[in-house]
């Protein structure tokens, strides 16, 4: 109910911030900002066209602008950035955590990234230029440098007056970690084991030694797997060397779940989960252009293949008419699979020791659903046409289609995997394309074979 009620008063803020952008009361609209989280003036700012965008951002406090950037998706990022200058980008954000900086200034150009890391002091440019070093889909580069570290022959009353002394940690701190004298990550000290403990007793008697560095080129996904089968809130991140380099936190890998989530369905219509919803015409228009155009390919492969057979469809009009089912019963089971077998790469369930057993499986699937529905489709056929033949060649073709689009299901994205194409990008062109090609085929077909030549 608390949760509920927080959101409530959220929208309403929101939407008396519109209220008051609408009515051009600037001044209400500054101070109503005011009264906004980072992360909500973030979304408040993706909410609006274009044009207003600009109009806002000059509203927004300057020591949040900085966090509100951190906190927007990098297409909205990038073009309240584009008007900005290289000072404004540095004082905007200057006192972020070195993980959000890294998110902001990756894709800026490179003579404004080394002016930004020439205005930072030593032991931040050299954190910055760590993370920005690593793919941002790697434990590398979700990390933040920000742990702090301990070494095993120090007391734990050392520790904790070390901890006085800093008078604050950094946000989602559970676990020091424990590291020697060159670096190399040991093992980690929970913080309720340093309450719980003797002081007196030496780090080495108390640190958790099972609790193994992430490296840092291990791609994100994976990441988020060892979280969640872990119920981790924060892990090490180590180099080749196993030297400590930084720490992944609960709500880095959160974030990155959402992005995967969003990009799955974002993929499903061949756009990208960055694309701004409010972008100018112009871009979008562009952008989705570009799948569009596949997918007319696609569509003419299947004409071509329906125009194999246009004496077949001149002489028998109902197959006009049941054709599309067939096609559209083989899209709708190829996609379960696909989906299945999309899912499984992602979370690592799917390997070359278990791929033969999936297969199978989806093949009997395919194959069992295939016969309950082409006895309905048959019988339909039969009673709509009076013609049971008609029947027959379209329980027959709907059985064929729905193994071939098992076997694609599973084929299709270990093929373009091992190509390194996103199959959640590419997986559903494809699969359509074979679906409904192999569709037409084999019902046009067998119907030219079993109806038109006797």
């Amino acid at each position: 109910m608390a949760d509920a009620a927080v959101q409530s008063d959220i929208e309403a803020r929101l939407s008396e911030l519109h209220e008051a952008l609408d009515a051009g009361d600037l001044e209400r609209t500054r101070a109503l900002l005011g009264e906004l989280h980072p992360a909500e003036i973030a979304s408040f700012i993706e909410s609006l066209p274009h044009t207003e965008r600009e109009q806002v951002w000059e509203l927004v406090d300057e020591d949040l602008q900085g966090e509100v950037l951190a906190h927007l998706g990098d297409e909205v990022r990038a073009s309240l950035i584009e008007d900005m200058g290289t000072d404004e980008i540095i004082a905007a954000t200057e006192g972020l955590d070195v993980d959000d900086l890294a998110d902001i200034v990756q894709n800026l150009p490179e003579q404004e990234i080394s002016q930004i890391l020439q205005s930072l002091d030593e032991q931040n440019r050299h954190r910055l230029e760590t993370i920005l070093s690593y793919d941002e889909d790697t434990a590398g580069g979700l990390m933040n440098t920000d742990a702090i570290t301990v070494r095993p022959d120090v007391d734990l009353d050392v520790v904790t007056r070390y901890l006085r002394l800093r008078r604050e940690l950094p946000e989602h701190t559970d676990s020091l970690f424990v590291v020697d004298r060159d670096d190399h990550y040991l093992g980690v000290l929970p913080l309720a084991d340093i309450l719980t403990h003797d002081p007196e007793e030496p780090v080495e008697k108390v640190y958790n030694r099972q609790v193994h560095g992430i490296p840092a080129s291990t791609p994100a996904n994976e990441v988020a797997t060892l979280f969640e089968h872990h119920d981790l809130m924060s892990a090490p991140v180590v180099d080749d060397q196993g030297k400590l380099l930084g720490r992944i936190t609960v709500d880095d890998v959160v974030d990155y779940i959402r992005d995967e989530a969003d990009h799955a369905v974002m993929s499903q219509a061949g756009l990208n989960e960055e694309d701004d919803i409010f972008a100018p015409v112009l871009p979008s228009a562009k952008t989705r252009a570009v799948w569009l155009g596949i997918n007319l390919i696609t569509a003419l492969m299947a004409a071509w293949v329906i125009g194999l057979f246009q004496g077949t469809l001149e002489k028998i009009v109902a197959l006009a008419v049941l054709m599309p089912i067939v096609a559209s019963m083989g899209g709708i089971a190829g996609t379960q699979t696909l989906t299945i077998v999309i899912r499984g790469l992602a979370l690592g369930q799917v390997s070359r020791h278990n791929l033969r057993w999936l297969f199978n499986k989806e093949v009997m699937v395919g194959l069992l659903n295939g016969i309950l529905w082409a006895l309905v489709i048959a019988a339909i056929a039969t009673l709509w046409f009076k013609d049971p033949q008609i029947g027959m060649v379209i329980a027959i073709a709907m059985i064929i289609n729905l193994i071939i689009a098992a076997i694609a299901g599973v084929i299709i994205p270990i093929v373009l995997k091992k190509m390194h194409i996103d199959p959640a990008l590419a997986g559903g062109v494809v699969l359509t394309t074979v679906t409904d090609m192999m569709g037409f085929f084999v019902f046009l077909g067998l119907a030219t074979v079993l109806l038109v030549k006797n």
